[in-house]
């Protein structure tokens, strides 16, 4: 395929940035019960945006505070469990969840299950590797709201052994400024996080919060043999769309004149699909009119990027839905007559991840209003009502493609008290209601706009 299809943009823009409004982010640590101060973050109970579960607490000191706690979801029954945060529809969000089992259920390893955000499931977690090596595992998403609330569940899925519980420690979101990732269509597709490095550095620091404002992982990649060089200027993080951390620019790896930078990164290969690339550079060296660093930037053979002119103030450069599968080589070669060899500080790598369906939001909303007037609505009743199958809320039963509608509500022998929500009503596609075995009062609202009605 040729590199032309590839969005590419040169970022060099100039932002203002501000302090970001506390209500816009969200920190938790779950199954805590006081909040818990990590250097200037502070992690608040989860209690607020969750209304199932267990809570325990770990026997470890030897961990952060907010992994200490989590919360876990035992009723193997319910087909999801969310936490639901407000938002601003359309602003885009940074989404990370984190996990240490640390054998909170007696067990030697640790259960397998899914993310889910709103009505598409996200990835699945499996945290043995790193609990294995004694680490906790997180995972990361950039995701555009669709509505007024997001969801982050957890599902069981076939991996799931008996008798074992999806979990979770900690749960952040993060308001993101509009540059970041802007080139994406956020409309179809959320971003995965893959990788994020910095290049060159001699040390394994973890680059984070404060120097990272969105509290985004960096670690140090090494490539062996290549020459490293340090930085001698410091750049301003807030001219790039993405706003990386000023330390991922201390170090590079680079090469001698006429030579190429090659190195091969992530060290994983990665599974076939569509990726968002960043790269960062910037100029080791103090300003000289008499001296520049230019040259191309190749991934897997095909030109990503030509005549990147790196200064000592930085440059990035970004591409939207590049496939990849595998084996990931990045190869700068200098410009003809470019007096010294190329380099690079940084990379980021997401994978685009199709949005999938989601229920209609009026029989969302109507779906939400019958919930309220339900005293003991069923414990999955929460996040996207219909998606993903299978994580239906209980009882229902919708549509198999577009538009995603509810199609009967089957909740005989629940036990349900309060009374049936009027916007019942607004289901228009519902053929079937079965609410016998309960214990609801109060009048049967008006169900004539119910056209499609069959059995009540």
């Amino acid at each position: 395929m040729s590199a032309s299809v590839f969005l590419l943009w040169l970022v060099s823009i100039p932002l203002a940035i501000h302090a970001l409004p506390q209500s816009r982010d969200y920190l938790l640590s779950c199954g805590s019960n006081a909040e818990i101060e990590e250097g200037s973050l502070k992690y608040v109970p989860d209690n607020d945006y969750i209304s199932t579960g267990n809570t325990t607490t770990l026997t470890r000191t030897d961990i952060l505070p907010r992994l200490q706690t989590l919360r876990f979801f035992p009723n193997a029954n319910a087909r999801k469990h969310c936490y639901t945060f407000p938002v601003i529809r359309g602003a885009r969000y940074l989404v990370k969840t984190v996990y240490f089992y640390g054998g909170f259920d007696g067990g030697k390893v640790p259960p397998v299950f899914d993310q889910i955000i709103d009505g598409t499931k996200w990835t699945t977690v499996n945290t043995t590797e790193d609990f294995a090596g004694g680490g906790s595992s997180y995972y990361e998403v950039v995701v555009a709201a669709q509505s007024k609330s997001l969801s982050v569940c957890l599902a069981r899925n076939q991996q799931t052994a008996a008798g074992s519980s999806p979990f979770i420690s900690s749960v952040e979101v993060h308001y993101l400024e509009s540059s970041v990732y802007n080139s994406t269509n956020f409309d179809r597709a959320m971003l995965m996080t893959v990788a994020r490095s910095r290049f060159g550095s001699q040390d394994d620091e973890i680059i984070s919060y404060p120097d990272d404002i969105y509290n985004r992982l960096w670690d140090s990649f090494k490539e062996e043999g290549s020459p490293f060089v340090s930085s001698q200027s410091k750049v301003n993080p807030t001219a790039f769309w993405n706003i990386p951390p000023e330390k991922a620019f201390a170090s590079a790896v680079t090469a001698s004149r006429g030579k190429n930078v090659t190195v091969k990164w992530p060290g994983f290969p990665l599974s076939s699909g569509f990726y968002y690339i960043g790269l960062y550079f910037q100029d080791n060296r103090s300003p000289s009119p008499y001296s520049w660093r230019v040259f191309d930037v190749e991934i897997n053979g095909q030109m990503f990027f030509q005549n990147i002119n790196a200064t000592e103030s930085g440059q990035g450069v970004v591409g939207t839905n590049w496939p990849l599968s595998g084996q990931t080589v990045l190869n700068l070669s200098p410009a003809l007559n470019s007096p010294v060899g190329p380099l690079i500080n940084a990379a980021e790598i997401l994978q685009l991840l199709p949005f999938g369906s989601r229920t209609l939001a009026r029989d969302a909303v109507a779906m939400e209003e019958v919930k309220k007037e339900l005293g003991n609505p069923p414990e999955d009743w929460t996040g996207d009502p219909c998606m993903p199958l299978p994580h239906s809320w209980t009882g229902l039963s919708c549509t198999p493609g577009e538009p995603i509608r509810v199609l009967s509500l089957n909740l005989t022998g629940y036990g349900l008290s309060g009374k049936l929500s009027p916007s019942i009503a607004r289901l228009t596609a519902i053929t079937n209601i079965w609410l016998g075995d309960n214990k609801l009062s109060g009048k049967i609202p008006d169900l004539s706009p119910l056209k499609a009605l069959e059995t009540l």
